[in-house]
């Protein structure tokens, strides 16, 4: 009696398959289940968490390096203990040798790198399918440390985001996520990277989806959720657990006074949508001058940013020492407001140059600067309805980020997860609504849109749209095929569509006139009875949604939407007679060419 052997198909991931086919099954399961995604966002959070303690070290590591101190901007002013005989003029040079050192880095192995950031990471999601190169999150880190250990006066949340965004496309390209998975991994690296920078896990997944994801969906904010949770449990473990900023307790003792945070608000969006304007327009300037390499740049321009340091040294690094101070009320009006424009000015000189970092500390520091000093008026003014001054900062840095990011809810969260007084959020809220709500006003990009709007980008148009507003119909559509007279009947008209591409056919009157178009599914559905043969196809007629030769793509797209039928006439620029004949596969072929 013969005896069969066990085929691979019976059993193809059991023992006896091979390893490979193995491991392809166990990525298929990962790929297809919710539970192999909840696995991946672990994986990414506690990544991104251990990437966020590494770089918060790695700008330590630099800042001792070259000025001899933990955080410069703490002791401003201060000599470089390893060269005592220059004195405070060491900062002249430090930016220009990080400079010499990222700027090569930068411009030779990711240029994405440059800049702050975030904007890269929303073009990835958006336009990209969420695909980052994994070599972004190692030069990035560098960079941005050598950057801001080098005195470039940038934050350290823009670039966690966007090594924490390429450690999740690196892993889930690893998995060969499909896109829309993919997407959600680079938002739970950019959660968890603000989450265990600031140890805000709720700020960072409100950050992540509305700014990141620009989506609320359940299955995507719980998987954000867990990698936020995730990066800032580790972040606690190594960092310490203790608020951000302490802040005194904080009660509203008249009503009037949300008057004075409704101002505030309303004064910090201003102030927000300015630095976007100084910013780019620094950044202008820089292009406009410069004329020699890309990868000198950072070195030449690190000169004139050595000067402003000299000058400003509380400008050093990303400056909360500085932050903490104002929030404290340490420092009178007047050099609040030196500090406040020291900082737009050194920030955008900053990226302006090529440096790496990002603009959302920066902005915060604005915000504190802005708000201490509306408290101190406040103060003077109506001194029985005012608060604490360290309300008001705080107040200040939540409103200027919302009126410069356009992130409402993040900018309430955040400020309360960096203090953790409660009372402070009906002020935030006023105050941080008014100022997006004007932003709004103002200008239609915020502080992360404009980059990309200034490349012709524009993320509120679906991806195909910008695309197929740049192609005329004319050039897709192809010659129109046989006419059917309105007189043929059912019986004929279906063997001719039998021979059609597209299953659509147009029809024409009896003086060669269009009419419309007949379809096949319409067709049989009539003779599935037997009592139609004869019938003429004029009584299957359809007039689909109107498009002309000089057409774009995207209202071609929009017609056979519109229309339900997968192939549509195009009709001449001027008349009702058709000159070409388009259908979906057309338009997807012009806009992958190389597809």
């Amino acid at each position: 009696m013969p005896s069969y052997a066990a085929t691979p198909s019976a059993d193809p991931g059991g023992i006896g398959a091979p390893a490979w086919r193995r491991a392809l099954l166990s990525l298929d399961r990962i790929r297809g289940s919710n539970g192999g995604m909840l696995a991946l966002a672990l994986v990414v959070g506690a990544g991104t968490g251990l990437a966020a303690v590494f770089f918060r070290w790695l700008i330590g590591a630099f800042t001792q390096l070259f000025t001899g101190h933990a955080d410069y901007a703490a002791v401003p002013g201060a000599a470089n203990p390893s060269l005592p005989g220059l004195g405070r003029w060491f900062v002249i040079g430090v930016p220009v040798v990080a400079g010499l050192l990222y700027g090569p880095l930068v411009y030779f192995f990711a240029r994405e790198a440059r800049g702050h950031g975030v904007p890269e990471v929303m073009y990835a999601v958006a336009r990209r399918g969420g695909r980052i190169k994994p070599q972004v999150a190692a030069v990035k880190a560098l960079a941005s440390a050598l950057c801001i250990g080098g005195g470039g006066s940038v934050g350290r949340e823009g670039p966690i985001v966007q090594i924490g965004s390429a450690l999740g496309s690196t892993v889930g390209r690893i998995v060969r996520l499909p896109t829309p998975r993919m997407r959600v991994l680079v938002a739970c690296g950019a959660a968890g990277g603000i989450a265990a920078t600031f140890n805000a896990p709720l700020a960072g997944v409100f950050f992540a989806m509305e700014l990141i994801l620009a989506d609320f969906t359940t299955q995507s904010f719980g998987m954000v959720v867990l990698s936020s949770v995730t990066a800032s449990v580790i972040g606690r473990a190594i960092l310490g657990d203790t608020p951000f900023l302490q802040l005194p307790p904080f009660t509203v003792e008249h009503p009037s006074e949300y008057l004075l945070f409704a101002l505030l608000g309303l004064i910090a969006g201003a102030v927000g949508v300015g630095f976007t304007k100084v910013l780019y327009f620094i950044e202008d300037v820089c292009d406009a001058v410069w004329r020699g390499p890309e990868w000198l740049r950072p070195a030449v321009g690190g000169l004139l940013l050595g000067l402003l340091l000299l000058v400003l040294p509380q400008m050093y690094g990303v400056g909360y020492p500085v932050l903490g101070h104002a929030i404290d009320g340490t420092y009178a009006i007047g050099f609040l407001i030196v500090l406040l424009v020291g900082k737009t000015l050194a920030t955008s000189l900053t990226i302006g140059i090529g440096g790496s970092g990002g603009v959302f500390a920066p902005s915060l520091f604005i915000g504190a600067m802005l708000g201490a000093a509306f408290g101190l008026v406040a103060q003077s003014v109506v001194p029985g309805i005012a608060g604490p001054i360290g309300a008001y900062g705080l107040i200040g840095m939540g409103a200027v980020f919302g009126g410069a990011a356009r992130a409402p809810i993040t900018g309430v969260i955040i400020m309360f997860e960096l203090t953790g007084e409660y009372s402070i959020i009906l002020p935030i809220m006023i105050a941080v609504v008014l100022a997006t709500l004007l932003s709004h006003r103002l200008t239609p990009d915020s502080i992360y849109t404009l980059k990309l709007s200034r490349r012709g980008i524009d993320l509120s148009e679906p991806a195909s749209s910008a695309a197929a507003s740049l192609i005329a119909v004319r050039e897709v559509m192809r010659p129109v095929p046989t006419v059917i007279s309105s007189d043929t009947t059912l019986r004929e008209t279906a063997n001719l569509l039998g021979g059609a591409r597209y299953g659509v056919l147009p029809l024409a009157d009896a003086q060669g006139r269009y009419i419309g178009v007949v379809t096949a599914r319409a067709v049989a559905e009539a003779l599935a009875d037997g009592q139609h043969d004869i019938d003429p196809a004029a009584l299957l007629v359809e007039l689909p949604v109107t498009l002309r030769e000089d057409d774009q793509l995207d209202q071609a797209i929009e017609a056979l939407d519109g229309s339900g039928i997968s192939a549509i006439p195009v009709l001449a620029a001027q008349g009702d007679q058709p000159v070409g004949w388009i259908d979906i596969r057309d338009t997807l072929r012009a806009l992958n060419p190389a597809g």
